[in-house]
């Protein structure tokens, strides 16, 4: 995903007058430094000042230009948060916030590091759009998106590689759910690189008996309200899956949309309420709950409630 983004946004900023890349001291993580590399009068490197980062993306805004910010999704959606809501959500500017280095999975760089709330953070903003994608392709088809709409938009990307799922023609929906298998009494709804191992579990359930439907949701706000009412009209379990926390995620936006609507029986499958640590991936996904054989096991013992 990171590759991904940092190509397709030298490419914007090449073929776009409008596109400039703001960087807040990473972009050997983040891939925003290939922007540098290609287009390096599109490139303003903004130093470990994330806070006056989105406060200059808001001015570059006002001029009518488009900034995307770039650095880690945890700095972004706590440390410069207020300039986010003051500057460019309430205004409603053109910004683009990319939260590089979300989720549990960071490397070995801890807590201070790891973004378990983003999600939560931003879809309480007004005028914010909130996005997760899968893979390298839909991280490429999101930014052709965030590049022709006007207004603020996060996109949250994983650190790790994942395997491109979706096919070559495929093309972002804003608001849309994407059917990657069907099924029948549960159906799995997953946002981000949690669709990765949501698919995963998905193939093992099915081998095990249990035919479960699997919607990716890219789009967390807006997010797809009629696909969700669909899912619990024909599923006995809902369950969601995010490598995110469980509170405010998710799982807390489906809960939303069921109680108002449809009431049914939900099981949510993320980060509990606590802070992680370091360590490899393997063990880190084991230990918080949200790895595949964790998602099979709890999915498992949620039918046999049923």
């Amino acid at each position: 995903m990171r590759s991904a983004f940092g190509k397709t946004l030298s490419n914007l900023a090449t073929e776009d007058c409008k596109v400039y890349a703001l960087d807040g001291d990473l972009g050997n993580s983040t891939k925003v430094d290939e922007v540098a590399k290609n287009v390096p009068n599109k490139f303003l490197q903004m130093g470990i000042a994330e806070q006056n980062m989105m406060s200059v993306a808001a001015g570059l805004a006002t001029t009518g230009l488009q900034p995307w910010a770039t650095s880690f999704a945890a700095f972004l959606s706590k440390r410069a948060l207020d300039q986010i809501q003051v500057q460019i959500a309430q205004p409603k500017l053109d910004v683009k916030i990319i939260g590089g280095y979300s989720g549990l999975l960071t490397s070995k760089t801890g807590k201070t590091h790891q973004s378990l709330e983003d999600i939560a953070i931003f879809r309480t903003l007004s005028n914010m759009i909130v996005l997760a994608p899968v893979d390298d392709k839909e991280v490429e088809e999101m930014m052709k998106f965030a590049n022709n709409y006007f207004g603020p938009v996060y996109m949250r990307i994983s650190r790790d590689n994942y395997p491109q799922i979706l096919p070559n023609d495929y093309t972002f929906e804003l608001g849309k759910a994407v059917k990657l298998m069907n099924g029948e009494d549960i159906t799995i709804l997953s946002t981000g690189s949690q669709t990765n191992r949501s698919l995963e579990a998905a193939k093992i359930l099915r081998n095990d008996g249990l035919i479960p439907k699997l919607l990716h949701l890219p789009s967390i706000k807006p997010i797809d309200k009629e696909a969700i009412i669909d899912a619990a009209s024909t599923s006995k379990l809902i369950v969601t899956a995010e490598e995110h926390s469980i509170i405010g995620g998710l799982g807390s936006a489906v809960a939303e949309i069921l109680s108002e609507n449809k009431p049914t029986r939900l099981l949510r499958i993320g980060v509990e309420d606590k802070n992680a640590e370091s360590a490899p991936n393997d063990e880190l996904l084991k230990k918080y709950g949200i790895s595949t054989e964790n998602m099979v096991e709890k999915i498992k013992n949620e039918f046999k409630k049923l």
